[in-house]
């Protein structure tokens, strides 16, 4: 059967017109399951890998409801997308105004995130949005300064849905939803849905279409998964000779810590190899900066934090290094996403330990997958495996740790708990 066009879905000609001009010549997969329901203003709850255009299908159908609505002189916030991450808030609110910006009418996008001053995104709001792409924590900041009103919100869109259900943005996360209206659209879209926020997913939708894109083979990424038997203490050493052998020039490493991504960064520049570290604790300056000139090719190696584990886009990535094994299952469907994106291959090579080998195949008993342990000459792994302790049960890593914010955030919610119960 010949694949749908954009045309076909329903969407107008501009935007038809602005799909083309943005590089895309056909729908993908999820894009032909997504927009239609969307455009008839259905709930749908989405699965659909990285990299397959999750963005653009929400954002085609809803701007074509924008340009088809009634455009008033104030514009009022008809579309929320909330999302996890400041950069994945810039990302999104990009793609609006790319298509958007193509149309005669051009809705106004604005983006809402943390690490910079507030005040220039409540000046921008001035005279109102007609889309409003935010991360949970900035939004609360503007909804009380009174810069921003979702009384009249049409569209709610959870981007990486699964992460915005967990416990972690719980507390924003309802005061968010206590601000819009109780009939509205829901879309949630994300790579995974784990078992414990389907029921949430469930409370938040009202007889949804549900797209499971990522079952499909057409939209599987093509990735070549390869795991490398190494001693922790040489993997900086084997990560440098991997990149230099394969002649490298755009790679993805994800560590566990802040400290992590400076210091191995630091080893491969004294090796010659030009690296960059990214984390949660650097300005959004520095962290523009620094994504900026890996997309440049300024620096070969980018080490990272989970930060950057969703919704960061990087052109021809090529390959992604689990330095450290993700502490969710789950996250490493979202890490190694971030290469063979857009039809194009990428390989993810994840490091395995003597105490993290238990682990990865939890990881892989958790996505169906075997691989094999590969071992590179000369790196050779030497270390046992350590005793297993009585309370380990993900083979020496830990669990989903919550980290600092999270703890601030469960705080909060208690004790907002506590005082709701005083005050009754």
């Amino acid at each position: 059967m010949t694949a749908a066009t954009f045309a076909d879905l329903g969407l107008s000609p501009e935007l038809v017109r602005a799909c083309g001009e943005a590089g895309f010549a056909l729908p993908s997969p999820v894009q032909r399951e997504a927009i239609p329901p969307v455009l008839r203003e259905r709930d749908v709850l989405g699965l659909a890998p990285t990299g397959s255009g999750k963005t653009a299908a929400f954002a085609l159908p809803l701007l074509q409801r924008l340009l088809e609505g009634r455009a008033f002189a104030f514009r009022r916030v008809r579309v929320l997308v909330l999302v996890p991450t400041r950069e994945l808030a810039m990302q999104v609110g990009e793609v609006f105004r790319v298509l958007g910006g193509a149309t005669e009418r051009r809705p106004k996008v604005s983006v809402l995130h943390g690490g910079v001053s507030v005040n220039p995104q409540m000046m921008a709001l001035r005279g109102g949005a007609d889309v409003v792409v935010a991360t949970p924590g900035r939004l609360l900041d503007v909804l009380d300064r009174n810069a921003v009103r979702l009384d009249a919100v049409e569209t709610l869109v959870l981007d990486e849905a699964d992460r915005l259900l967990d416990l972690g943005f719980a507390a924003e996360r309802e005061r968010v939803l206590a601000a819009l209206p109780a009939r509205r659209q829901n879309l949630l879209f994300s790579a995974t849905f784990p078992p414990e926020v389907q029921a949430l997913a469930e409370l938040l939708l009202r007889d949804p279409v549900r797209i499971e894109a990522a079952t499909q083979e057409s939209a599987a990424p093509d990735i070549h998964q390869r795991a490398i038997a190494v001693d922790a203490p040489r993997r900086t050493e084997l990560l440098r000779h991997l990149v230099q052998q394969g002649g490298w020039k755009r790679v993805l490493v994800f560590v566990a810590t802040r400290h992590a991504t400076e210091q191995v960064a630091r080893k491969l520049r004294e090796r010659g190899v030009p690296a960059a570290a990214l984390h949660g604790e650097m300005s959004q300056g520095q962290r523009t900066d620094v994504l900026a000139g890996f997309k440049e090719g300024r620096w070969e190696v980018l080490l990272t934090t989970d930060l950057a584990a969703r919704g960061i886009h990087i052109p021809a990535l090529e390959v992604v290094v689990n330095y450290d094994l993700p502490r969710s299952a789950d996250d490493y469907v979202h890490r190694i996403g971030r290469t063979g994106r857009a039809g194009a291959a990428g390989v993810a090579i994840s490091f395995t330990t003597a105490a993290t080998e238990a682990h990865f195949r939890l990881i892989e008993k958790r996505h169906a997958m075997a691989l094999p342990r590969e071992q590179v000459p000369g790196f050779e792994p030497t270390e046992d495996a350590p005793p297993l302790r009585a309370d380990a049960g993900t083979g020496g890593i830990k669990g989903r740790r919550p980290s600092k914010k999270d703890k601030l955030r469960a705080a909060a919610a208690t004790a907002g708990k506590r005082e709701g119960e005083d005050a009754s």
